[in-house]
């Protein structure tokens, strides 16, 4: 072979494994197949640090699309909490030929822009467990607001007769989720009435080392003895804050969060956390999956999304709405268990077996 030719085949060789890894995708996503099929169904995830999203969410998603489209995709990232990475994510599957895109977002005002220009596009939007701004096609969540009602009374039945009087420290979840927005009105709903005071009231982002420190600076600010409770909008941040009050000597207080995480769940039968809020996951993630592989295949989506509600920028969204629950020791065999959330092997490691034993859990 002469030199051109050779240095021809090299070029031809390497334009075709440069197709090839193209075709492939990012690691760890599934994007095998084309997208401009239109059997592809985008899912954006916003964050990794809670570790429903890609215990749960994901492979509950994915698994459901999968049952009900055998030859359906799902091209899957998550943001890590970067709206610009998000964006491009965003952009990306509208540029590969993705009809159906679920969005958990990162920050619902900025998802408006992309959600309009799907929309132009006649690509349709899920939002998914947080409600995005623009003119998605569906929202699937629970009642947020609800939620943050019964973390309220749920932390409130744990101070009993101190409730009246009790000092309350709030530590609320990240001011771009409009989720947590939702937990916050709700909380106060019930505390601002329900408690003496809230005495410090700070957001720990959805980050238990954020959360700590706040409550490391709260405890500076008010003294050991200076407040009776923390509220903490999630079970990654209740973490966060146990840790903090057990590094000071701060024992037997209560600290409520939710999302029903395995950690949390020990805790509570440890007696360091007090209640959780379990939001059924697979429920969410199939309701989401139908709705989308409907939509995928321009079907009616009215008998699964039964209600409506309304974001800043568009009203009647066609949504499904599902029921939290309080979860504390005493009821943790009838829910999550019951439910087969996580087994009671996963729950009752050799260093909880004699809290679980204690609870009837075996």
């Amino acid at each position: 072979m002469n030199t051109f030719a050779r240095r021809a085949a090299v070029a031809l060789t390497a334009t075709a494994m440069a197709a090839s890894l193209a075709a492939c995708g990012e690691a760890g996503d599934d994007n095998s197949g084309s997208s401009g099929d239109n059997k592809t169904i985008g899912l954006l995830l916003p964050e990794s640090k809670t570790t429903r999203y890609e215990s749960f969410d994901y492979p509950l998603i994915k698994a459901k699309i999968t049952e009900l489209c055998s030859d359906c995709k799902v091209d899957y990232k998550n943001a890590s909490e970067n709206v610009s990475t998000q964006k491009q994510q965003f952009d990306d599957l509208i540029a590969s030929g993705v009809k159906v895109i679920i969005l958990d977002t990162v920050d619902s005002p900025s998802a408006k822009a992309w959600v309009t220009e799907a929309a132009s596009k006649d690509v349709k939007v899920v939002a998914y467990d947080r409600l995005a701004e623009g003119p998605v096609s569906a929202y699937v969540s629970f009642d947020n607001e609800k939620v943050g009602k019964l973390q309220g009374q749920a932390l409130v039945d744990a101070l009993g007769s101190k409730a009246a009087t009790a000092n309350v420290v709030m530590i609320n979840g990240k001011e771009s989720d409009p989720n947590a927005a939702l937990f916050k009105a709700g909380a106060h709903s019930v505390l601002d009435s329900g408690v003496g005071k809230i005495v410090y009231e700070q957001s720990g982002e959805w980050d238990p080392a954020i959360a700590g420190q706040k409550v490391g600076a709260a405890i500076t600010s008010l003294g050991k003895d200076g407040f009776d409770a923390v509220y903490s909008a999630n079970d990654g941040m209740a973490g966060g804050v146990i840790a903090a009050l057990e590094s000071a000597g701060i024992k037997n207080i209560p600290v409520g969060g939710q999302d029903a995480e395995l950690a949390a769940l020990q805790r509570i039968l440890a007696g360091t956390q007090s209640f959780t809020i379990y939001k059924p996951y697979k429920p969410e993630a199939e309701k989401t999956a139908e709705i989308a592989v409907n939509l995928l295949n321009g079907k009616a989506i009215d008998s699964l999304a039964d209600t409506t509600i309304d974001s800043p920028s568009n009203k009647a969204i066609p949504s499904s709405l599902l029921e939290p629950t309080v979860v504390t020791k005493d009821n943790i065999k009838d829910t999550i268990i019951k439910d087969n959330f996580y087994k009671v092997s996963e729950i009752c490691t050799a260093d909880y077996a004699a809290a679980c034993k204690a609870a009837g859990i075996e």
